[in-house]
């Protein structure tokens, strides 16, 4: 399993002066004054700084590297409920970064945030769920979460998701839906919605096609705008 260190920001919108100054220090590059600034915050207690100082320990920006800071930060965030920090702290237990790897309590970890609708940790429970890593194996359980996320927009869910209805993993066989998924996901530049997508048009009947083509119509400006700050490298899948 490829190991890369799992970035989750935060974000700056209606945050308090400190926490926007640090932001603004960030995105005009200033990463030692972002790392002074948001290491203030954090000291009075500001959560949304506990997980900008973990993304900064995560890439050694204003500071140097160290995954196992990182992953401190993130937990305190996490167990004040960050759903944001929960996720990553889930990644570097599955995979073992900053901490010693323990899958079923990263399991956990993701389980918590994907009840509270991070697409991240959706995906990567849903993962998880579908190899039996951590936690029971469970395709039916698989497919729920990749379907919440895939209705939030998260393309690689959606591909999922198709795939998943494309073969009857977990639900019913459904070529109209699997069209649905796979369309959008293909649509974003994900290569493995592509590949089964032309596999499953080979199935499909004529009437098929065009009760797939409308739903894709219907969904393609309805999937919500994952946060360009809400970033998380998925587990290799």
């Amino acid at each position: 399993m490829t190991a890369t260190a799992p970035i989750h920001e935060a974000g700056s919108a209606g945050a308090p002066p400190p926490l926007a100054a640090g932001v603004a220090a960030y995105r005009s590059g200033d990463f030692e004054q972002a790392f002074a600034t948001f290491s203030d915050s954090a000291r009075q207690g500001d959560v949304e700084a506990e997980v900008w100082l973990g993304a900064l320990y995560a890439n050694g920006e204003g500071v140097a590297a160290s995954l196992p800071a990182a992953f401190a930060h993130y937990l305190a965030a996490a167990e004040r409920g960050h759903p944001q920090a929960r996720t990553n702290v889930g990644a570097m237990l599955i995979m073992g970064q900053g901490v010693e790897r323990d899958e079923a309590r990263g399991a956990g970890w993701l389980a918590r945030a994907a009840e509270q609708g991070d697409a991240y940790a959706q995906f990567n429970y849903a993962v998880l769920l579908g190899k039996g890593q951590g936690v029971a194996k469970d395709e039916t359980q698989a497919t729920t979460w990749y379907r919440r996320a895939a209705e939030a927009g998260h393309y690689p869910s959606q591909a999922r998701l198709g795939f998943h209805y494309a073969n009857g993993i977990g639900v019913d066989k459904d070529l109209v839906a699997a069209f649905l998924w796979l369309s959008l996901a293909a649509q974003h530049g994900v290569g493995s919605a592509l590949k089964a997508l032309e596999g499953v048009i080979g199935e499909m009947s004529a009437d098929d096609k065009r009760k797939g083509l409308a739903l894709v119509a219907q969904w393609r400006g309805r999937t919500a705008a994952i946060s360009e700050q809400a970033r998380l490298n998925p587990l290799p899948g």
